[in-house]
């Protein structure tokens, strides 16, 4: 499913795509996508994003002048750029994740974009407890988890508060995106698991949807497609195969050739380091990611996953990758 259902201008010149955030590991592969259904990509970020057939705008969301380049003259965008971590600068995640999505909703606007994904995360409706089965919850900054969450809760909120018969606003979020070239969530953990750092948090039982790469970037670009008739609402995306959270880090340490963890911490135990963790951190930030937080503890330690009936219907999608091959893939890449 590609944007080739989009309508061609009518001089019968290709839809121009924006996509922000076209360096990262999903980004990259929903402007592939686009290229690949003809037509034109922009993408927006601070480094070559690598994609063969776009054109790069090299700058960032945080400044007027490059929003306003980038969106001057496009059909539509979709908006992956943010400011991804478990600690850091407030300030610098209000910056990107929220002043970025106002400054491209503003240029949107006056630009006269008919379409905008905004690509959200299912951290903005989660406060720590389980979620067995929900749909998408509304997105709440006050309750959410860290300043990741909370900024691109309000970014989603801001979005979505931009939809109009004009400007057509669809949030999607893309639960635990993983595969190939994952330098994130697989990398991280197959690093740690390679150092003896991996430990289950618990019982390792709890039930995790995770989203496969290729699934993200067709279900964000179903999006994109299905934006006039289902614009305002928000989407959980997930491959729809819950799997105990230790056979998902099984199968990534697998790939990789690397041991599974087959120690554990109690979850009790790793939530409240995570928080004195976290409160270190802010005093004195380490070169990477803190080793642990309470949001993280939360994540590998409480059931997420999603009810993805009203996603599929509205998007008129399925996921094409299962998880088993999608774990064979990244076990050849690792070959």
């Amino acid at each position: 499913m590609g944007v080739d259902r989009l309508h061609r201008r009518a001089d019968d010149a290709a839809v121009i795509v924006l996509v922000t955030g076209a360096s990262g590991l999903l980004g990259s592969a929903v402007a592939a996508s686009v290229v690949a259904a003809g037509h034109e990509v922009r993408t927006l970020q601070r480094r070559p994003s690598g994609v063969a057939g776009a054109t790069d705008h090299l700058g960032s969301v945080t400044s007027v002048g490059d929003v306003a380049r980038a969106v001057d003259g496009a059909d539509a965008v979709m908006h992956l750029a943010a400011k991804v971590s478990l600690a850091g600068d407030p300030a610098e995640f209000d910056a990107v994740n929220v002043g970025g999505t106002l400054r491209l909703l503003r240029a949107a606007t006056q630009s006269g974009v008919s379409r905008f994904v905004q690509v959200s995360s299912p951290s903005v409706a989660h406060s720590g407890a389980s979620i067995v089965g929900d749909d998408a919850r509304p997105a709440d900054p006050l309750r959410a988890r860290g300043d990741y969450a909370r900024t691109k809760a309000t970014a989603e909120l801001l979005a979505l508060g931009a939809d109009s018969a004009a400007l057509a606003v669809v949030a999607v979020r893309p639960h635990l995106v993983w595969g190939p070239g994952d330098t994130q969530l697989v990398a991280r953990i197959v690093d740690r698991a390679r150092r003896g750092r991996l430990p289950l948090l618990g019982h390792g039982a709890a039930l995790i949807d995770t989203t496969y790469i290729d699934n993200a970037a067709s279900a964000i670009t179903a999006a994109l497609e299905r934006a006039p008739q289902v614009h305002g609402n928000s989407y959980v995306i997930t491959n729809g195969e819950p799997r105990p959270v230790a056979e998902l880090l099984a199968g990534m340490c697998a790939a990789a050739g690397v041991r599974a963890p087959a120690w554990s911490v109690p979850a009790g135990v790793a939530r409240a380091a995570g928080s004195v963790i976290e409160r270190a951190w802010r005093i004195r930030p380490g070169a990477d990611e803190p080793p642990m937080t309470r949001f993280l503890a939360e994540q590998l330690s409480t059931a997420h996953w999603f009810d993805q009936r009203r996603t599929r219907a509205d998007l008129q999608w399925t996921p094409a990758v299962s998880l088993d091959e999608g774990f064979a893939r990244l076990a050849a890449s690792y070959r």
